[in-house]
């Protein structure tokens, strides 16, 4: 016959029966056959494994690099439903993803989580690796890469030199000095240790995530050699996570197309000084775009403007000079066609103006930000100069005076207030602001 409880016991009873369960499924799981706490394991891990899918990181070594992953995982970059297999994974057709960042998970930082290519663009390149080697649709990435002549070639050189990536259709390489690839192997950021110009402590896998991130889309390289803190207008590279890149982030200009007046000048103020400032800088580089788009450029919280992407920036050694890939054939292989045809002809370094950039921010964004905005004759100047400017037909120097003629008339537009954080209080006593 069971014993009878006084009611304090009775009261107890329940919370005694769950410590007795808990402690039951602890000795039993002690018991358990080895077999199980793997499978319990990978129970636990099905949400990171959906994650490294996505990611991209199933395709390593053929991807950007892995530095930023483990924040991923310890949930150091959140985003919506990031990550989390019962509310579902962001769309995968999106090109970038605003998420938040954190280093002791109290204070939180607005970042951007890249793609290189588009997924579908991914999946097309994979297919074409896989088709140069005649192999099927799953087939192993990194294997037929391993195998090529480019690769083989990178996997003996001590240092990375212009024959290494000619052929390559980022703009970043199409006009490549030595000094330049110097640069790039000093500082990319995704091995283990920097600062050299010979490429002795890179691994095979490091060497392919580097020539991969090269051949696709060098923007992560752009951040890594050319970094914000050194006073380029460029967000600041966290790190990579398979085949995305992770970099401060905030508003896109196309959101100030509506600005007020002084906002506006502002914008289109800085906008020139960065095309200045990559035209003429004490590194003797100058760089230039091969297109532009309002999703090229960003915002930060402070009011300062910069280069949100990249990708479509080259870059030409004043300095030193570049050696120009040769033109019969272009050591043309399957890095070349990653992300465009293989019969798509590049234009020549002896083609890139001066004026090239100017150019095209005259006449696609530029007019989005300061057309109909002020009163005459104050629009009438604005309007004129860029006219001007916008003039792919008229010399190089009519084109730079005519960008320094419009500099001058914004200035003394813009005002001095706390909006401006990236120039407040500065510019109340200094006159470059």
């Amino acid at each position: 016959m069971e014993p009878q409880l006084g009611p304090e016991a009775a009261a107890l009873r329940p919370g005694w029966l769950a410590l007795l369960l808990w402690v039951s499924a602890l000795s039993c799981s002690s018991s358990l056959p080895a077999s199980s706490p793997s499978s319990l394991v990978s129970q636990v891990r099905t949400s990171y494994n959906f994650g490294r899918t996505f990611l991209g990181l199933d395709k390593c070594n053929a991807c950007i690099g892995t530095s930023i992953c483990k924040k991923f995982f310890k949930e150091e970059i959140r985003s919506d439903n990031w990550l989390a297999s019962h509310l579902g994974l962001p769309p995968d057709f999106l090109l970038s993803y605003p998420a938040n960042y954190s280093d002791d998970s109290k204070i939180w930082r607005p970042v951007e989580i890249f793609r290189l290519v588009s997924k579908y663009q991914n999946e097309i390149s994979d297919r074409r690796i896989c088709a140069s080697a005649s192999a099927p649709k799953t087939c192993s990435i990194e294997r037929v890469l391993r195998k090529t002549e480019r690769f083989q070639k990178w996997l003996q050189a001590k240092r990375l030199t212009p024959d290494l990536v000619q052929g390559l259709a980022s703009p970043l390489l199409r006009c490549p000095s030595q000094r330049l690839l110097d640069r790039v192997v000093r500082r990319y950021a995704e091995v283990a240790d920097a600062g050299s110009i010979f490429m002795d402590h890179f691994t095979d896998r490091d060497k392919l995530r580097l020539l991969y991130t090269l051949a696709v889309n060098s923007h992560p390289i752009l951040l890594q050699i050319f970094p914000g803190a050194e006073g380029w207008p460029l967000p600041k590279y966290l790190g990579s996570c398979g085949r995305f890149l992770v970099s401060t982030s905030t508003r896109l200009l196309q959101e100030f197309y509506g600005a007020p007046p002084d906002q506006a000048a502002d914008l289109a103020y800085q906008l020139l000084g960065v095309l200045e400032s990559l035209r003429s800088n004490d590194l003797n580089y100058f760089f230039y775009f091969t297109h532009i788009d309002a999703g090229m450029f960003g915002v930060f919280n402070n009011g300062h403007l910069f280069i949100r992407d990249a990708s479509a920036v080259g870059v030409i050694d004043k300095q030193e000079g570049s050696q120009e890939a040769t033109r019969a054939g272009e050591n043309k292989d399957i890095f070349s066609c990653l992300v465009s045809s293989c019969q798509v002809q590049l234009p020549s370094c002896e083609s890139v103006s001066e004026k090239q950039s100017l150019v095209l921010v005259c006449q696609k964004l530029l007019p989005r930000l300061l057309q109909g905005r002020f009163p005459s004759p104050v629009q009438d100047d604005i309007d004129s100069a860029l006219a001007q400017c916008g003039d792919s037909t008229r010399p190089d120097p009519e084109v730079l005076g005519a960008a320094s003629w419009l500099k001058d008339i914004l200035r003394p537009l813009r005002t001095c207030d706390s909006r401006f954080a990236y120039r407040y209080p500065d510019c109340k006593y200094n006159d470059k602001f």
